[in-house]
């Protein structure tokens, strides 16, 4: 049984003015994801600035959002690293904290072979009964998980059971697909390629557009995975603009000055990071608004 099915959100972490994490307002991010029919909670990935949390709140962070949700919809907490020692730490935690499963990045700057993935990812298995999800997102980590590793992965590994597939390149997908032959939980990681996704067999997406529209999110999963195919194109197409948007600067970035326009005061961002530029803030704006969201 798949961890989710649908749409799941990638989760910003709300910051007070003084950077500390605000768990008040991330309390009520979760509420308004559970009414707005968000199907699971993916903490602390790349979105949730979880490079820049510490491992003290790293940990606590998961902690929270597993008691916020009240295990009204899955929690997926990211526990990658690029040092294996650490991502087996911080996935253990997790699983005692109360998370449904783990999503785990590759290894970025120091990265790896194929060979060294597959140690990895096995190792940390081997330390933890979560399901986990291999997250594939090369042009941030230069490191790219090949669809013979990932079969190798799922085939050797019985807890490592999805992908999140965040290439962008529909080929090395639909390979990836072909070689596992079924035995993948494929979610989209691309917010823009979530419906030819699905047609290759994917079963949702994790979703930074998710957080300032949850319910059309969920919607166009939901409508593909009933068979209404036309319904899920067209919120698809719909949405291109506003993820343009939400990808003209690093992510989390536009989510956040997003969210801070929609009126929902989840703050700054840590450094390196920074705010949006006052041009790009303008056509994210517009894209907002051409939406429905201002």
């Amino acid at each position: 049984m798949a961890i989710f099915t649908g749409s799941g959100v990638a989760i910003v972490t709300p910051m007070k003015e003084n950077l500390e994490v605000n768990y008040d307002k991330l309390d009520e991010l979760i509420d308004f994801h559970v009414n707005n029919g968000t199907d699971c909670i993916v903490i602390a990935g790349t979105t949730g600035e979880g490079a820049t949390l510490s491992m003290e709140e790293h940990r606590n962070v998961i902690r929270a959002a597993v008691e916020f949700t009240k295990h009204r919809i899955p929690v997926v907490a990211g526990t990658g690293s690029n040092c294996t020692k650490t991502a087996i730490q911080l996935t253990k935690e997790a699983e005692e904290d109360g998370a449904d499963g783990a999503l785990i990045v590759t290894p970025y700057y120091n990265k790896a072979t194929q060979t060294g993935l597959i140690q990895h990812y096995s190792q940390i298995a081997s330390e933890t009964k979560l399901p986990i999800i291999l997250y594939n997102v090369p042009g941030r980590t230069g490191c790219n998980i090949l669809p013979e590793t990932v079969a190798t992965l799922v085939r050797e590994n019985e807890n490592i059971v999805g992908l999140k597939e965040a290439t962008g390149n529909m080929a090395q997908a639909s390979k990836t697909m072909y070689l596992c032959d079924g035995n993948l939980e494929l979610y989209s990681g691309e917010d823009g390629l979530v419906v030819p996704l699905m047609a290759i067999g994917g079963i949702g997406v994790i979703s930074v557009i998710a957080n300032i529209a949850p319910k059309q999110t969920h919607d166009m999963c939901a409508s593909y995975l009933a068979g209404d195919h036309e319904t899920a194109l067209k919120l698809q197409m719909k949405s291109l603009p506003l993820v343009d948007a939400l990808f003209s600067e690093v992510n989390p970035i536009p989510v956040k000055r997003a969210l801070n326009m929609m009126g929902m005061d989840v703050g700054s961002l840590r450094a390196p990071l920074c705010e949006m530029s006052d041009a790009n803030a303008a056509v994210l704006k517009q894209a907002m608004t051409e939406y429905g969201l201002l």
